[in-house]
């Protein structure tokens, strides 16, 4: 299935299951565990959310002192196994303590597929962002079942999407793969759906992530998780990324 994902226009020469840590940096080990911080009143950690600046949306304390940052993709099925055992600890134990942020930066390794859920999770209210993408990881397997049907079922039109720009083949995807009807069970009606698949605003700044990604940050595949802005050698999954942070001082 990947093979053929990656002549889909958009796709980058990555892949799901990490780094191999070759631009990768260990982060730096604290000999102090970081002091819980209260939420604001009325608030828990955990439902607070915000757009950065950098493109990612960030869940908890934005001015934690433990910043973990994920670049991931939902179509990543290390990154699905990640979202099924490591987002319920890491919220409980550290983002709901006001010690440790999480922000997710999209990287599209699966090309238009990654595209079109990309720009729809945009596409609801910032609060509302995590919620949908918890969701988009816990139906992973159904779509990816859609895609493995109809690259086997229909491959003119996968023939034909080679073909298209990018935000065209995100188009016809997200009709394919029953994203559209995906977002408007969680409350998008299809016309604002499809307004998002073409925001050409959302477009370049998404594309902007990834090139920097690549560029800045020396990401090559999915998920990628820096700890302070370094980045974490060879860690996928949570039994892995748990140590690190603790490491740093959220402990």
């Amino acid at each position: 299935m990947r093979a053929a994902l990656a002549l889909i226009p958009l796709a980058l020469l990555a892949g799901c299951g990490g780094d191999d840590g070759a631009n990768s940096s260990t982060p730096v080990t604290s000999s102090t565990a970081v002091a819980q911080v209260a939420a604001p009143a009325g608030k828990a950690w955990t439902d607070v959310v915000s757009k950065t600046a950098d493109g990612g949306f960030v869940q908890g304390n934005p001015n934690a002192p433990i910043k973990l940052v994920e670049y991931g993709s939902r179509n990543c099925p290390v990154c699905g196994r990640f979202a099924e055992e490591g987002t319920e600890p890491l919220r409980a134990k550290y983002i709901a303590t006001g010690k440790v942020s999480l922000e997710f930066r999209d990287f599209l390794v699966h090309g238009a597929p990654d595209f079109a859920a990309a720009l729809l999770n945009q596409c609801v209210p910032t609060e509302a962002f995590f919620p949908v993408l918890d969701q988009f990881y816990a139906n992973q397997t159904q779509f990816l079942d859609r895609t493995q049907k109809l690259e086997q079922t229909n491959p003119q039109l996968v023939a034909q999407l080679q073909n298209m720009t990018p935000q065209q083949a995100a188009v016809a995807f997200a009709d394919a793969l029953g994203y559209v009807d995906f977002i408007k069970q969680r409350g998008v009606p299809e016309a604002k759906a499809r307004q998002c698949l073409n925001d050409q605003a959302k477009i370049a700044e998404i594309a902007k992530v990834n090139g920097d990604a690549v560029n800045v940050h020396g990401v090559s595949g999915t998920p990628t998780f820096f700890i302070n802005g370094k980045q974490v050698q060879n860690v996928a999954t949570w039994s892995g990324l748990e140590p690190a942070l603790q490491a740093a001082g959220a402990r």
